[in-house]
């Protein structure tokens, strides 16, 4: 609790102090990113690898505090405006680290982001690759490294298939991007729940749906 009252006293200074294009301060704003995502993302706070009695008193006591620094981070990344630019393709991987938490209402306000960084990209450069190229190589190593789940996969499709169709120009593009991080999530999760399968026969199949 001590340290996100800290991180969150870091965040009002650096809106107050170092957003403004005379003073803003890039590597300030990457170390609070990057803090507030090693911060909920740590082990202690991760409340359904603990028994429901512990689960409970912690939620009585402190509440969940992912899901505070997890609006801040989001509330922040708003809050650059077109200096957001500047963190794309950096922030793709600890914003998807954030999302693929294991908490519903989490995912729900954060995997907008996403949405928000495409867009970004797109009205700069007409396109979005950097910002796609690098979330198909970290979904990957995530996904190997055992997050993500059934729930993330429809998640992330339905949220952002719904941000891209309120916006003609990404409608095409957009449905063609969720739908392959759509099918790349299937094949590494069907992937991963076989590696240590006894039937080598679907395990190889999975490999090459996944090649």
């Amino acid at each position: 609790r001590e340290f996100l009252r800290a991180i969150n006293h870091f965040a009002t200074t650096l809106t107050e102090m170092f957003l403004s294009n005379s003073n803003f301060e890039l590597q300030l704003w990457n170390n609070y990113f990057h803090l507030a995502v090693a911060f909920l993302t740590q082990e202690s706070l991760q409340l359904e690898n603990f028994s429901p009695a512990k689960r409970n008193s912690i939620l009585a006591k402190y509440g969940d505090m992912r899901a505070t620094i997890g609006a801040s981070i989001r509330d922040m990344w708003y809050s650059l405006g077109q200096r957001k630019i500047e963190f794309i393709p950096g922030m793709v991987g600890p914003i998807l680290e954030m999302t693929l938490v294991p908490e519903l209402e989490l995912r729900k306000s954060t995997i907008p982001i996403f949405f928000d960084m495409m867009l970004c990209e797109h009205r700069l450069t007409g396109s979005f690759s950097r910002f796609e190229d690098e979330i198909l190589r970290k979904l990957d190593s995530e996904v190997e490294g055992g997050r993500g789940d059934e729930q993330y996969m429809q998640l992330f499709k339905s949220i952002l298939l719904s941000c891209c169709q309120s916006h003609p120009e990404l409608a095409k593009p957009g449905e063609n991007f969720v739908r392959l991080v759509s099918e790349l999530l299937e094949r590494l999760l069907d992937y991963r729940a076989v590696m240590n399968d006894e039937n080598k026969t679907y395990s190889m199949s999975c490999t090459v749906n996944l090649l």
